[in-house]
């Protein structure tokens, strides 16, 4: 077998046995991505040079014997919002084409202390916003299954990296879908955390009650691994969770059957306008969760359909004051050929903001302007209360819930750019995971016209294991993770 074919267990085997170097497999990694990813679009930078240091440095960690992990010489790669010393870390916005932190991002540094090898950046919606990474100020990434489609967003370079077989692992960030769509859109595995499970320090914001770090892999076990690197109290994050860390590999390894586990179907999640194969797919794949000992039960979300105006009035209005910082004169880019320090800010961001993103910076100082701040955010964050405790409620009666990720399979590139409401209507099934602030898992449950479909699962907050082992289980007696796209063997 080729490297990339290979999971991440199966790859640290082979490291620690001797049968490959870990700069060979960084070097196999790097000759793929140049002869793939012009095709696929999912880097923004490649970082050769230092992958090959890292390389080496953790051929000498294994040689020793000294510091070994499950990740010790594995290659990743990361959304490009995540800060990484020396390396630019861009958001995809010309604003920041030339910012290059002088940190890490906690999760980085934590892979860092693994040994893990990092590839190179992904590609992504500006800022994190939109649902198809066709707002990127660079280029838009393609979804591997079928370069005329999209890898979905606003991580959909991360994803479409796994998918294609250039990365074994990525780490997205998640903030109103952005993990568990293009998940789902490309056949990966993609977990949203618990708001706080990640430190989100050293992440560019967009929405700062909303973003979560997670992990996006081939399968559930390999994600269980990186989670169990990068999750943690953190003290430089003051929303970081003091909670102790799972084995959680160590837990799926034991784990046969769901024997006892209550899965809940909300029935507004399953309702017209959800493509029927998708829904198929889904309900085959809840028949297969219940041959595992698993018992389905029908719950209601009530407040779903107020889910999507409230998470993007409260996105517009909290990225609208995330952005103000980009103004010309601290960092990024800065237009100084003109008359005023006004006309720096204005010169600056006409220049380096794409539209969608000045679009929400307009709407969302428009929210929170004297006189309609009550009326429009204000209320929006009382109604984000009620959807919160639709699923504290729901969780009374069931352990998790299985939902769709998104109403259809990926759609083609350019159908629905020029419409920003149909856009935003895309990430209707996932939004009020992170209005709530809970955890959920995006697993491959089916294709539909050679385009994959993804099947969502949530927990009550802190239920990562469970959601893992739910992936898990399901993964162990089906085959749709293992699926690869027509570019696999290119």
């Amino acid at each position: 077998m080729e490297p990339y074919e290979l999971s991440v267990q199966q790859t640290h085997e082979l490291l620690v046995n001797r049968e490959i170097s870990a700069e060979e497999l960084m070097r196999a990694y790097l000759e793929r991505i140049q002869r793939l990813d012009p095709k696929v679009k999912s880097y923004v930078t490649v970082t050769e040079e230092n992958a090959i240091e890292q390389a080496r440095d953790a051929d000498q960690r294994i040689k020793m014997g000294e510091g070994l992990t499950p990740l010790t010489g594995i290659p990743y790669a990361a959304k490009d919002s995540l800060s990484t010393r020396g390396i630019p870390t861009t958001c995809s916005s010309k604003i920041l084409e030339n910012y290059k932190p002088f940190y890490d991002c906690t999760a980085i540094r934590k892979l860092k202390s693994t040994g893990a090898v990092l590839l190179g950046k992904n590609n992504m919606d500006e800022f994190g916003m939109g649902s198809s990474t066709e707002n990127s100020g660079f280029f838009t990434t393609r979804n591997p299954w079928n370069f005329d489609h999209v890898p979905g967003g606003s991580s959909g370079g991360s994803a479409a990296a796994v998918a294609a077989g250039l990365a074994p692992f990525t780490l997205g960030e998640d903030t109103g879908g952005s993990v568990r769509h293009p998940a789902s859109f490309c056949g990966v595995t993609g977990l949203k955390t618990t708001y706080g499970r990640v430190s989100r320090y050293g992440l560019l914001p967009l929405v700062s009650s909303f973003d979560t770090i997670g992990p996006m892999a081939r399968s559930a076990y390999d994600v269980a691994l990186v989670l169990e690197a990068i999750a943690g109290h953190d003290p430089k994050d003051s929303t970081s969770r003091i909670e102790s860390i799972q084995p959680y590999s160590e837990i799926l390894r034991k784990t046969e059957n769901l024997r006892g586990l209550r899965i809940g179907i909300p029935k507004e999640y399953f309702v017209e306008g959800l493509d029927a194969e998708m829904e198929a797919a889904l309900r085959a794949a809840i028949r297969q969760i219940e041959s595992l000992g698993a018992r389905a039960v029908e719950v209601s979300l009530p407040h779903t359909q107020y889910a999507i105006p409230v998470y993007y009035l409260i996105l517009f209005a909290e990225a609208s004051s995330n952005l103000a910082k980009y103004d010309g004169v601290r960092f990024g880019l800065s237009e100084r050929n003109v008359d005023s320090l006004l006309d720096v800010y204005l010169k600056t961001r006409e220049m380096g903001f794409g539209a969608e993103t000045k679009r929400r910076i307009m709407l969302g100082t428009f929210a929170l302007s004297a006189g309609y701040y009550d009326a429009y955010y204000l209320k929006a964050q009382k109604v984000r209360t009620l959807i919160r405790r639709d699923f504290e409620k729901a969780f009374e009666t069931c352990d998790a819930l299985i939902t769709p990720v998104a109403p259809t399979t990926a759609f083609r590139i350019g159908e629905k750019i020029s419409n920003p409401l149909d856009m935003y209507l895309a990430d209707v099934f996932v939004v009020a995971v992170n209005l709530a602030g809970i955890p959920a898992l995006s697993v491959p449950c089916g294709i539909s016209n050679g385009l994959p479909i993804g099947m969502q699962i949530m927990g009550p907050h802190l239920s990562e294991e469970m959601l893992l082992r739910i992936g898990y289980t399901y993964q162990s007696q089906t085959d749709w993770h293992t699926k690869h796209p027509p570019c696999w063997n290119d």
